[in-house]
């Protein structure tokens, strides 16, 4: 019975020295992907797009919105602008914001948030490509390239390309003189 029981703690030590081995050798390659360049970059963009869109929200909330609303047909903050489609059972006494009216059971269309959020996207895609711009003039590193459609399979490709590398197609007329 000592016997069987040696063996036992044996195979269970083997078994663990094993199972050692192959979480340090999966820990080392996940350090050896995570820590490559190209993931360090990704991982720095996206903390900093998350800052950016931040300010980026800040300042459609905080100075443009505000602006737009002064406009004669938004009278109030453009984020609480609502419709009641259908109302709730105190729906006689009027809504004044969003959540009276959902609270009370009514169909809302809140159309002013939905505005809200495009305005917000506008902002930031402006903001982005002139960002994108500036850094390409100052770096003469353009981000922002200038694409062609291909003649022959309608893809995208630089607007100096020789070759489609869609459909490898030549794009200075090769092909046609053939």
């Amino acid at each position: 019975m000592a016997n069987l029981f040696e063996e036992g703690t044996q195979s269970l030590l083997h078994a663990s020295e094993h199972v050692s081995r192959r979480t340090v050798g999966y820990f080392k390659r996940f350090l050896d992907w995570a820590l490559q360049d190209n993931v360090l970059e990704v991982a720095v963009g996206l903390i900093i797009a998350a800052a950016f869109t931040a300010v980026v929200s800040s300042l459609t909330t905080d100075i443009i919105l505000p602006i737009v609303s002064l406009l004669p047909f938004f009278n109030r903050n453009l984020d609480e602008k609502f419709a009641i489609l259908r109302g709730g059972p105190h729906s006689e006494q009027g809504y004044n914001t969003i959540k009276q009216a959902l609270d009370d059971g009514a169909v809302v269309f809140a159309y002013g948030s939905f505005l809200d959020k495009v305005v917000r996207f506008m902002v930031l895609g402006l903001t982005m490509y002139v960002t994108a711009l500036v850094y390409g003039w100052m770096s003469k590193d353009n981000i922002v390239r200038h694409s062609v459609r291909c003649k022959y399979c309608r893809k995208r490709i630089s607007e100096k390309a020789t070759r489609c590398f869609n459909c490898t197609s030549w794009q200075d007329g090769r092909e046609e003189i053939n």
